[in-house]
């Protein structure tokens, strides 16, 4: 059940009210509220508009990587050992795959990964021949043109941002039952679909900010949805957040436990907030608590019947680390934390220039 502005007439006076639900199943109770937004919280009435950059200084975020191949250049477990055991020099062009089913599920999954074969290579391999061969053919009975054009680069995925050291991965669907949008650390030579987000050079601090609760309730209120299920987008989620304005330390090359957390080539001057270190230590401990047990995908970890008290209480360490770097303690629920949100994203973005969109040429009058 969504939140739904509620309104109470007392004489010829009218209170509006934000209902807060404690428990889905249960009755609301309305909190006062100033000004109701779009968004329902008591803020100013702000639309958010889809932007290509943040409007902090964070690393971008991008979507993963397109194949439109019709299926030949990924490999199930079983198709990738068949492959192999007819050519077993493609081993070196095989990479693991992840969607948003196989990141939050666990499930294997496996693609060719051509870029920068030579044609003698290629051809010694005549099982992967069959299969570019395969993707030619699928790509030029397509009914738009642009993937018609890309038949003649049928090795290679149709949109390729694969970064070459590590990222974020934010898968863009995620169920409405999680209290976080589970995210995590990637090496460069795990490829990311377009099923997910990447965010290129992001390091230890993005990733706490990311998985705090302040933010992941700026996910809840601002981002679409398919059926009930939060879509996370980069134009509209990710570049109107406000992030704190703190100094943001350099990460070590890799960070405990195996997960690869690439660093800042220099830190930023210190700014007006909390310590960023803060927030890197707490977010590492949230990465251990998941370490604890190798055996659970993230979907488990982070279903709300399942998750492991010890990733809760990380969880919990790190809020408080998010919340001291915001300069606030204590708010009472995610309506505070978006009202709070989107009175800085109002502050943020009155510095800002406007995202100007090309000028169409006018016609010409004819002679």
């Amino acid at each position: 059940m969504e939140a739904r502005p509620v309104f109470r007439i007392t004489g010829a006076t009218c209170v509006k009210g934000i209902p807060i639900y404690a428990d889905i199943q249960g009755e609301p109770h309305a909190i006062p509220a100033n000004n109701i937004n779009p968004y329902l919280v008591d803020a100013p009435d702000i639309l958010l508009e889809s932007r290509t950059r943040p409007i902090s200084d964070v690393p971008e975020m991008v979507y993963g990587n397109k194949p439109v191949d019709g299926g030949y250049l990924l490999l199930s477990p079983e198709e990738k050992a068949e492959l192999l055991y007819k050519n077993p020099q493609a081993e070196k062009w095989i990479r693991p795959l992840l969607g948003a089913e196989e990141f939050l599920n666990g499930k294997e999954r496996w693609c060719l990964w051509l870029v920068g074969i030579s044609p003698n290579e290629l051809r010694a391999m005549p099982e992967v021949l069959k299969r570019v061969e395969a993707v030619r053919e699928f790509r030029l009975h397509s009914p738009k043109k642009q993937t018609q054009e890309r038949a003649a680069t049928a090795t290679l995925f149709v949109e390729n941002r694969q970064p070459e050291g590590g990222y974020i991965l934010v898968p863009r669907v995620s169920s409405e039952r999680r209290a976080f949008v589970p995210m995590g650390f990637l090496a460069g030579h795990t490829i990311c679909t377009d099923l997910n987000n990447m965010i290129p050079r992001a390091t230890l601090y993005h990733f706490g900010v990311l998985s705090s609760t302040m933010h992941n309730a700026w996910v809840r209120y601002v981002c679409g949805r398919l059926k009930s299920d939060y879509r996370y987008s980069n134009t509209i989620v990710y570049n109107n957040f406000p992030w704190p304005e703190i100094q943001i330390p350099p990460s070590p090359p890799f960070a405990k436990g195996g997960i690869t957390a690439p660093s800042n080539e220099a830190s930023p001057p210190l700014k007006k907030g909390g310590r960023g270190d803060l927030i890197e230590a707490a977010a590492q401990a949230v990465l251990d608590a998941r370490a604890q047990f190798p055996d659970a995908t993230l979907a488990d970890l982070y279903d709300p019947l399942t998750m492991p008290p010890a990733l809760v209480k990380a969880h919990q360490k790190l809020d408080a680390a998010v919340d001291a770097a915001y300069g606030k303690k204590n708010f009472k629920n995610d309506a505070e934390r978006v009202a709070f949100l989107f009175e800085l994203y109002r502050k943020s973005t009155s510095l800002l220039p406007g995202e100007t969109k090309p000028k169409q040429k006018s016609p010409r009058a004819k002679a």
